[in-house]
């Protein structure tokens, strides 16, 4: 008969709890079932591991047997405990790509959110564009994916909020002399970055065309914008955070607007903790979507 783990336990309940009755009731048993399954130990082993039958002394080797015990027991415990946590994960980490602007104003929320039911499992961000959101999904670098879209563009995925689109610069930049166009980036440098080919306006795609300055990730534009490089287009979501000596308007002429969309690897199923990380992001967003108007009616 082949060593079990519930000998080795119920051995260890009977050496620390020193008779059977007290070791059948924190096991929950019946002190003959603790009885037998001691004595298949001990013939297993083939030598007593008590010195009397009132089980309250070991012997030398009983002593030996339990130190054994204890390292099997705790090992067993430990990888049995770090199973369920995997089971309910069913991987230890979650991949997310997310555009700047939502690793910026929402991953934020959505991470608090899901930590408070998920504390062990490892969130990886990766701060990214749009394109190389697609990229990731595709190449399975990433278990989710949040990226900006035009409306109705047809990119997959769910829509999680929709964005005004508007001019961030400085508080005392020119552009804010007079009503609100598109046309008064002209005033400022552009720092362009990708959601300026979302706005349908001549005079941003010409200043986009021959700009020379890029970049891509929200809190680097903002630091540009700050120290009085340019002006860029940012979401109206942006201002949450009411960055200092920076203003935001959203010009009319068209409205621009962009979808926020989270996607996922089509190919494989999302595991739980991932799952349970889109619903936060969805949770994350129709909260940020009811606050956005109240905030925006003052921005501009």
């Amino acid at each position: 008969m082949a060593v079990k783990i519930d000998m080795m336990r119920c051995f260890r309940t009977v050496a620390q709890d020193g008779t059977l009755a007290a070791a059948a009731e924190t096991l929950g048993r019946t002190p003959s079932a603790i009885s037998m399954m001691l004595s298949q130990f001990e013939e297993h082993i083939g030598a007593a591991l008590f010195e009397t039958e009132r089980k309250n002394r070991l012997t030398p080797l009983g002593l030996r047997v339990l130190e054994e015990c204890d390292r099997a027991l705790d090992a067993f415990d430990r990888s049995a405990e770090a199973i369920a946590r995997h089971a309910r994960s069913t991987a230890g980490t979650v991949r997310i790509a997310a555009v700047p602007s939502a690793a910026l104003t929402l991953l934020p929320t959505a991470i608090t959110a899901f930590r408070r039911e998920r504390p062990d499992v490892r969130l990886e961000i990766s701060d990214v564009d749009s394109a190389s959101v697609h990229r990731r999904l595709q190449f399975d670098e990433a278990d989710l994916g949040v990226a900006s879209a035009a409306p109705g563009a047809d990119v997959g995925g769910e829509v999680l909020l929709t964005d005004r689109l508007g001019i961030v610069c400085r508080s005392d930049s020119p552009i804010l002399d007079g009503p609100p166009s598109w046309a008064c980036l002209s005033r400022e440098t552009l720092i362009s970055n990708p959601l300026c080919a979302l706005v349908d306006h001549p005079v941003v795609s010409e200043l986009a065309s021959i700009g020379t300055l890029e970049a891509r990730n929200t809190t680097a534009l903002l630091a540009f914008v700050r120290r009085g490089l340019g002006a860029t287009v940012l979401p109206g979501r942006v201002m949450d955070s009411e960055p200092p000596g920076i203003a935001f308007l959203a010009p009319a002429d068209p409205v621009a607007e962009r979808r926020l969309l989270v996607l996922a690897n089509t190919r494989r199923q999302l595991s739980p903790a991932a799952a349970a990380f889109r619903a936060a992001l969805v949770t994350a967003a129709a909260t940020s979507a009811s606050e956005q108007p109240r905030k925006l009616a003052t921005t501009y």
